[in-house]
C-alpha cells in the first residue's frame, strides 16, 4: 500500500464516492466483529473459572466494545448514521461479522442455564485476536490516516489480549488430559467457522484497491503462519487451511445465534433511541 496518497479525514473521504463506499464496507466489517465478539465476552462477566478471570475478561471485554464504538464514530463522520444507531437498530442481515464471533458461548443463555463452554471462548478468542493483530498491522499503513492512527493505537490493547489468551492456550494444553481433549475438541469446532474471517466482503475489490487495506489471501496466509507456529508450541493439531463457509456473514449471511445476540443488545435501546444514557 506504498505510494497512494492519503486521505486525511472525513471530508476528503466524502468527496470521492468510490473511496467512501469501500471505506465504509471496511468499517462496518471492522466494527461488527469487535461489537458481537465484545458482546460474548460479556456474557462471561460472573460465569468466569475465577474471580481474577471474571475481572479481566471483562477488561477485554470492554476494549473490545471500545474498538467497536471508535469504527462506528467514524461511520458516523461519513455521514452513515448516529454511532449508537448504526449499533442498534441496524437487522441481523446489515451486520458484516464474521461467523466466528456469533456463535454462542454453548448452551443456555446469560439468564437462564448457561452452560458456556469456556475451552470453546478460550480457542475463538485467541484465534479473532491472532487475526485481528494481523489485520490492525495491516491498518497501520492504510490509506485512511484516521484509521492508521486508530489502528495504532489499538495494537497495544491488543497484544495485552492475546498474552492473556495465549497463556489460557498453554494451560489448558498442557494440564490435565481432560482439558487438553476439550480444548481440541473446541479448536475443531471453531476452525469450521473461520472461511468467512479474512473475507473482506463485497466489496474487497475497491477495498483493496484503494490501499484501505492488504488483500484478504495476504492476511489469511500471514494468520496461517502464525496460528501453525503458536499451535505447534503448545502441541496441538494443525487443522489445515480454513475452508470456504457455508454462511458468509461479510455477505449479510448469519445464523439466528446472531439474531439473538441482536435482540438482546438492542431490547434497551429500542424502547427509546432518543433517550440520553
Amino acid at each position: 500500500m506504498t505510494g497512494l496518497q492519503k486521505v486525511v479525514d472525513a471530508g476528503q473521504a466524502m468527496a470521492n464516492p468510490a473511496y467512501k463506499a469501500a471505506l465504509v464496507e471496511l468499517l462496518y466489517l471492522l466494527a461488527d466483529d469487535d461489537f458481537i465478539l465484545g458482546y460474548r465476552g460479556s456474557e462471561w462477566l460472573g460465569l468466569a473459572p475465577h474471580i481474577e478471570e471474571d475481572v479481566s475478561f471483562s477488561s477485554i471485554s470492554q476494549d473490545m466494545m471500545g474498538h467497536a464504538v471508535a469504527f462506528f464514530d467514524m461511520l458516523e463522520a461519513l455521514g452513515e448514521g448516529k454511532a449508537d444507531d448504526l449499533a442498534q437498530l441496524r437487522q441481523p442481515e446489515a451486520f458484516r461479522n464474521a461467523i466466528l464471533v456469533e456463535r454462542a458461548n454453548g448452551s443456555g443463555t446469560y439468564l437462564e442455564n448457561p452452560q458456556f463452554d469456556w475451552a470453546y471462548t478460550v480457542v475463538r478468542f485467541y484465534l479473532y485476536s491472532l487475526f485481528k493483530q494481523v489485520r490492525l498491522e495491516s491498518l497501520a499503513n492504510s490509506s485512511y490516516l484516521p484509521l492508521t492512527q486508530l489502528a495504532r493505537k489499538m495494537m497495544p490493547e491488543l497484544k495485552y489480549h492475546l498474552h492473556h489468551w495465549s497463556v489460557w492456550m498453554k494451560q489448558l494444553a498442557t494440564s490435565t488430559e481432560e482439558a487438553r481433549k476439550r480444548l481440541v475438541a473446541a479448536l475443531q469446532q471453531a476452525w469450521s467457522d473461520l472461511g468467512d474471517l479474512f473475507d473482506l466482503g463485497p466489496k474487497a475489490e475497491e477495498i483493496v484497491g484503494h490501499g484501505l487495506i492488504e488483500g484478504s489471501e495476504l492476511l489469511a496466509q500471514r494468520w496461517q503462519e502464525r496460528a501453525k507456529k503458536s499451535l505447534e508450541a503448545y502441541r496441538l493439531p494443525w487443522l489445515g487451511k480454513p475452508q470456504p463457509p457455508e454462511l458468509n456473514g461479510r455477505a449479510g449471511q448469519h445464523t439466528e445465534e446472531l439474531q439473538q445476540a441482536v435482540a438482546t443488545l438492542s431490547e434497551v435501546y429500542r424502547l427509546d433511541p432518543a433517550a440520553n444514557w
